[in-house]
């Protein structure tokens, strides 16, 4: 029976994200589901709130109020062939305070597909850079495939890279993705 897991987006009472992430966390240290419950996350994102006397202040806020999103290992059916959550998960996620349900037809749950996770941001993907600032790279992938240019400047944490590329005689800086770009070294 081979292991994998599955995003699901868990509905909560507003307000209650942050106590259900929290609640879920601390049910799989106590019963010791870490092989079942693999990540509990709030996407928040952080942005900047001006005042009406003109101060301005960083505020974290919640991409999606009333919701939380847990990674779970699923395991195939043998009758239907399909990969499902356990029932111990199911039950503990369910009954936790302030959870209303999972997103799914009739409360089904409904794993998120990879596109759904990739424009969310809640899985880190790596990439390995095998390019450095001032190497030629190849643009590989974008409104610039296939044009050459030189690496500028390259921001890991972002996943952002900058190229210089000759756009009508100029110079003009270019920012993609670390994965957009190839270097020309292979």
């Amino acid at each position: 029976m081979a292991e994998i897991s599955r995003w699901y987006v868990v509905h909560t009472y507003s307000g209650y994200e942050n106590k259900v992430a929290a609640n879920i966390e601390t049910v799989v240290e106590n019963r010791k589901m870490h092989d079942l419950i693999l990540d509990v996350q709030v996407p928040t994102e952080t942005v900047v709130e001006v005042k009406d006397d003109g101060t301005k202040k960083e505020v974290e806020r919640k991409l999606f109020p009333g919701y939380v999103i847990v990674k779970l290992a699923v395991f195939e059916d043998e009758d239907s062939g399909e990969y499902e959550m356990t029932d111990d998960t199911w039950y503990v996620i369910r009954n936790t305070r302030g959870v209303t349900g999972f997103v799914g037809p009739e409360g089904k749950p409904v794993p998120l597909s990879e596109s759904e996770i990739a424009a969310l941001g809640v899985e880190k993907r790596v990439i390995e850079v095998n390019y450095e600032k001032g190497d030629m790279v190849t643009i590989i992938d974008g409104a610039f495939d296939g044009i050459i240019g030189v690496v500028d400047e390259i921001d890991t944490q972002n996943n952002m890279v900058r190229v210089i590329i000759s756009m009508l005689g100029r110079e003009t800086p270019v920012e993609l993705e670390l994965d957009q770009v190839e270097s020309m070294n292979k």
